[in-house]
């Protein structure tokens, strides 16, 4: 919300300046943003002047050549100003802008040549000072302000608000009261303790009681959306053009200047926080307004020209002819203010702020009145604004209000007593704050108080009636304004309980450490997905990865679900590094990931990990002409994945051969612990990583809670002193066994005495036949007790053959 300063020092007025009352302000609660300077600099060569002679320019027909005095401001004699506006004429007072100048837009105006004329300014126009919108003409100030004293030379400053600072402020849902200027201004006052003056709504022209006459009629059928509905009858009204103080107090606060009586109501919600609309009396068919609740499918256009299709949990205010304005949004085209407009209905409501705020979102259509309106405003509200536009309609339109107010609903519930315990108020805040400053505190903020033993008795105040309504709010209003600064800096109880990370916890940051440290970075994706992930991983139509969560309220079609998988995220930023010139990458991801399983969600933490590119750079340390160096693939990526299970001391690590359809055929494997199914592992489909830019990838997924439950502690062995006996042995074997098997049926026939086996080598080839490979195993043998001879081992080496030849295995050559 948008603050003009020189607006709020009508209210409230401290000696700060615009830097002081945003610390004030943000430090006691309402956050100030940002601090704009709105309208022009340099406001001294922006003076008042009077054309002494106006002739058309002898080299343009639309340019005149004008003699302005400019007093004091140029006691050399007149300045010669070139202007280019068709209502310039001798003997106006106008607005000028000397050489020097600095404009809303920050253009700084210098001397210059129209068609070989010398001009030394300007004569402005109202939005060329950021004080209206209208570009037809120049300002005549003696039309404009007939009871100002203008003084040739005099400085623009005194006779028209040119220049201000702005504060944008945050204001948070649950203060609807800092929604209007004034509130504002009591917070401020609140703050530093400035005085405040009266509220700009306690004299009210208008009067209460039944509308006098049969003027307009109002039917609310749904109270529970509108709890209050007030309307007042003006006649006699003059359309016109706002004075120049209110358009320029509009356009500060980011509202565009339209006309007297739209402007009243626009002025009358900036300062009271509660938006109006004016309807056209004699535009109302039957003179007669019906609050309900929309069909489905009725449509309404609004004042922007935009036709509306409402559904029926939207709030209509419809006359005779039917709809005539969505309520809390926007009014309709059918009944707005026009130039022959001499009746207008005031409508101040109350609507309920949930449903406004669907109704907002639904429509794509937000406005000042809906960002109020679903904050909760308070029904009190209603009448606060209707005294400001009375007031105005009377001075501004020339209006006359007719005896009576129409309202239906009434004020709300009676105000909320709620105590505060001195003793309470030192247990929370930890020091002890009088009682006398407590009561000044709450005063300032519009609340009563009496004294009580032991405390105070607060009454809360219609506005806060949301916000405020147990004793701790209390406590937070007399510590934000006395100074939460002032608080001493202590550490909380904390009864001898100490933080420690739980075991599983332990175990993931290991777990991400050992990533880490083999040179992969973390990626951090959204837990939201696409629609269009599963058909781009090519899942066919029987995957339970095709059943997602699907997201009511989605922040955008691209985030509508909850991912079945983290491939789909890594992927997005591997293209993205990809695409900007990092084609080698190491990435893993963990998170949560969401399915539906036997029709119940099952929610689960996974890790994934996806190599693109080369493992090196290529330099000349490992680059030649022959080869590059190598790049991810399928082995690699397994070696990671062992690497980790290692670290965390996760055995029974099985992989066996399994098609994934976004997997390379041929090129995948499923990943279990023993039995138990926990993900899988390959390189990437061409034609996924064609889908994703990519020019391939290896990956692997895993169940990263059920990996972490099989993560084992540390066993503690004897130093074993004696060195192993390491043989390596040749064994060709059918292609279809796989190598995993071929290592278990190995250690099944050796027993203790076999340390380790390993694979160093494989070959496929003439030598051995078609259908048949060979495997080179290294075996380590040791003893706890001795060193082993070959005598030793030589049963064992035997027994390891003949189970080989139970897989169909000889040695080779």
């Amino acid at each position: 919300m948008r603050v003009p300063l020189t607006w709020l020092r009508e209210y409230c007025d401290p000696a700060l300046d615009v830097h002081g009352i945003e610390e004030r302000l943000t430090m006691t609660g309402t956050k100030v943003e940002a601090i704009h300077h709105h309208g022009v600099h340099e406001l001294e060569h922006f003076v008042v002047g009077h054309v002494l002679r106006a002739e058309r320019h002898p080299d343009a027909d639309r340019l005149t050549v004008c003699e302005v005095d400019l007093g004091a401001a140029r006691p050399e004699g007149p300045a010669t100003i070139v202007c280019g506006a068709p209502n310039v004429a001798a003997g106006q007072d106008v607005a000028v802008a000397r050489p020097g100048s600095v404009m809303p837009d920050g253009t700084k105006l210098k001397k210059a040549k129209l068609r070989g004329v010398a001009s030394e300014g300007m004569i402005l126009a109202e939005d060329e000072l950021a004080i209206g919108s209208d570009h037809n003409g120049i300002m005549v100030l003696g039309e404009l302000l007939p009871n100002a004293q203008l003084t040739r030379g005099g400085a623009l400053a005194e006779v028209l608000p040119i220049a201000t600072e702005v504060l944008e402020l945050e204001v948070t849902p649950n203060r609807p009261d800092c929604l209007g200027v004034y509130g504002v201004a009591r917070e401020l006052h609140a703050a530093t303790g400035a005085s405040l003056t009266p509220a700009p709504w306690n004299e009210d022209p208008g009067s209460g009681g039944p509308l006098e006459g049969a003027e307009a009629e109002v039917r609310v059928e749904c109270p529970e959306l509108c709890p209050r509905f007030t309307a007042r009858v003006f006649h006699d009204v003059t359309i016109a053009p706002s004075p120049p103080w209110l358009k320029a107090r509009l356009m500060a606060a980011g509202q565009r200047p339209i006309n007297n009586v739209v402007d009243i109501t626009n002025y009358a919600m900036l300062l009271s926080g509660q938006p109006l609309h004016a309807f056209d009396l004699a535009r109302i068919a039957g003179r007669r307004l019906v609050v309900r609740r929309a069909h489905d499918g009725e449509q309404v256009q609004t004042l922007d020209g935009q036709t509306r299709t409402l559904d029926a949990e939207m709030i209509v205010i419809e006359d005779g002819e039917g709809p005539t304005s969505i309520a809390g949004l926007m009014g309709g085209a059918r009944s707005e203010v026009q130039p022959d407009t001499s009746s207008v209905l005031m409508e101040v409501a109350t609507w309920h702020g949930p449903a406004i705020h669907r109704a907002s979102w639904a429509l794509g259509l937000r406005s000042e009145a809906s960002s109020r309106f679903e904050k909760g405003l308070q029904p009190e509200q209603c009448l606060h604004a209707q005294a400001i536009a009375t007031r105005l309609m009377i001075e501004l339109c020339g209006a006359s209000v007719m005896p009576g107010t129409i309202d239906i609903g009434g004020e709300g519930p009676p105000p909320l007593s709620l105590p505060l315990r001195e003793s309470r108020v030192q247990d929370i805040l930890g020091v002890p704050i009088p009682r006398v400053r407590q009561a000044e505190i709450l005063n300032s903020l519009d609340f009563a108080t009496a004294e009580v033993p032991g405390g105070l008795d607060v009454s809360v105040p219609p506005l806060r009636r949301s916000d405020v309504t147990r004793e701790a709010d209390l406590i937070e209003e007399v510590a934000r304004i006395d100074g939460l600064e002032k608080l001493p800096a202590t550490l909380p109880k904390r009864r001898n309980a100490y933080g420690l990370l739980t075991p599983t916890q332990r175990l993931r940051r290991r777990a991400i450490d050992a990533l880490v440290g083999r040179g992969c970075y973390e990626a951090v994706g959204w837990t939201f997905a696409a629609p269009s992930i599963a058909d781009r991983l090519q899942l066919p139509a029987e995957d339970e990865r095709r059943r997602p969560v699907v997201i009511e309220n989605p922040l955008s079609e691209e985030q509508s679900q909850l991912r079945t998988m983290l491939l789909g995220s890594l992927l997005d930023v591997a293209r993205h590094n990809v695409a900007h010139g990092e084609p080698d990458l190491r990435l893993f991801e963990h998170g949560t990931v969401f399915r539906w399983k036997d029709d119940k969600l099952n929610e689960h933490r996974s890790l994934a990990v996806l190599l693109c590119g080369k493992l090196a750079p290529s330099d000349w340390k490992n680059h030649s002409a022959a080869s590059d160096p190598p790049a991810a693939d399928l082995f690699v990526a397994k070696g990671l994945l062992e690497a980790l299970a290692d670290t965390l001391r996760v055995s029974d690590l099985v992989f066996a051969s399994e098609p994934q359809p976004f997997l390379h055929p041929g090129r995948s494997a499923s990943v279990s612990l023993g039995a138990t199914p926990i993900g899988w592992l390959g390189e990437l489909h061409p034609l996924v990583a064609q889908t994703w830019e990519l020019p391939g990838a290896a990956c692997f997924e895993i169940d990263l809670d059920r990996f972490l439950a099989h993560a084992s502690r540390p066993d503690y062995l004897d130093l074993i002193g004696y060195p192993p006996l390491r043989q390596d042995l040749a064994v060709v074997l059918p292609e279809q066994v796989p190598a995993a098997q071929v290592l278990d049926v190995v250690r099944a026939a050796a027993g203790k005495l076999l340390a380790d086996v390993r694979v160093f080598d494989v070959y496929s080839g003439p030598q051995v036949g078609e259908g048949r490979r060979s495997l080179a195993l290294s075996l380590a043998f040791r003893a706890s007790d001795r060193t082993l001879s070959d005598e030793d081992v030589t049963p064992v080496r035997e027994r390891i053959i003949a189970a080989l030849g139970d897989l169909g295995g000889e040695l080779r050559g």
